[in-house]
């Protein structure tokens, strides 16, 4: 009868549902959340032969509305809705996965030793930039981890193979396109864009620092243009129902000061301006250094401020050389110990 198979009906199936490409942005809060992906739509083709939607093969196929339909070679998909059908030409598989049937259902399936849902095929082992490093990845850009007990599907991250190699970077500010100062929902999910200003989102930074003992490093830029780094030789946060506090921070070596600029804010919880957990008693923290961060009453470090702001709502490090704002990079990343 036909070249194409059913392969589900889900009346909700969206887009960006139907194609997730390594390395690809989409937005999922704002025009400048671009952690996912979505799905080139073809055009919409109108359809009245008595059925929801009717694909326009040799054999006029009907596709029930909500219904999705994939093409022999697994090359394109066609979706029902509201008696359209949106033809989806972007659809194929990844170069770790099979177009294949199992159970009467036809899609890209990833190989054995990867999971996805087979545009996106990772490793099942890759849990953080280390893993890839390990392997024998040098480059730095974007990958795709899964960290143990991530329930979600795998996400894309940006790793940085220098100093070492294997550095999962969570957040980086180079010249204040991206407005920090969000709320709690942003600084939980992600925002910003992965190859350049971003917050990874604390849901994946608490799954990442809790699956084993990592390190964390911070690249700063003074406003000078000279560079200097402060590494902490342990770092992790708890989850939401602790408001992601920052529970353990390790023995300071550097050069950007003395080590107390985060010190100063362990045990204490994240605070936005939606949702004050400072220390402070009569004010909101977040609301006066205008971004997210881990407030003690209130801060000697804000990396989550606004670029090159004056004091106290600029990106923030009380000890850094040549002065403790006009910072014009910043870069926070994590690596097991």
């Amino acid at each position: 009868m036909t070249n194409y198979q059913l392969i589900e009906v889900a009346t909700r199936t969206t887009p960006s549902e139907l194609t997730t490409k390594p390395g690809a942005k989409t937005a999922t809060e704002s025009s400048t959340t671009k952690i996912t992906t979505t799905a080139q739509e073809g055009p919409s083709i109108s359809t009245n032969m008595g059925a929801d939607c009717v694909i326009p093969n040799n054999n006029y196929d009907a596709l029930n509305h909500g219904s999705l339909l994939v093409n022999a070679n697994c090359t394109r998909t066609y979706k029902c809705s509201n008696g359209h059908i949106l033809v989806n030409e972007a659809y194929s598989c990844n170069s770790n996965a099979n177009c294949e049937i199992r159970g009467d259902v036809r899609k890209c399936y990833c190989n054995e030793g990867y999971t996805g849902n087979g545009e996106t095929c990772v490793p099942t082992n890759m849990t953080n930039c280390w893993d890839y490093f390990d392997a024998g990845f040098t480059v730095d850009g974007l990958y795709i981890i899964k960290p143990s007990y991530w329930t979600g599907v795998p996400f894309t991250v940006f790793c940085n193979m220098t100093d070492g190699g294997g550095w999962t970077i969570f957040q980086r500010r180079t010249d204040g396109s991206v407005d920090f100062n969000r709320n709690w929902m942003s600084y939980k999910e992600g925002f910003g864009e992965l190859d350049h200003e971003f917050w990874l989102g604390n849901d994946k930074l608490y799954y990442l620092t809790n699956q084993g003992d990592y390190q964390l490093r911070i690249d700063m830029v003074n406003k000078d243009g000279a560079p200097y780094y402060a590494k902490y030789d342990l770092f992790r946060i708890h989850d939401e129902s602790d408001n992601y506090r920052l529970s353990e921070l390790g023995t300071y070596s550097g050069t950007a000061g003395l080590g107390y600029e985060l010190r100063y804010h362990l045990n204490h919880s994240f605070s936005t301006i939606d949702r004050d957990n400072d220390a402070g008693s009569n004010r909101n923290c977040a609301d006066i250094y205008k971004g997210g961060w881990w407030f003690n009453d209130c801060a000697f470090s804000n990396l989550n401020g606004v670029y090159l702001g004056p004091s106290p709502s600029g990106i923030y490090w009380y000890d850094l050389p040549a002065g403790s704002t006009g910072i014009l990079y910043t870069e926070m990343k994590i690596r097991p110990v």
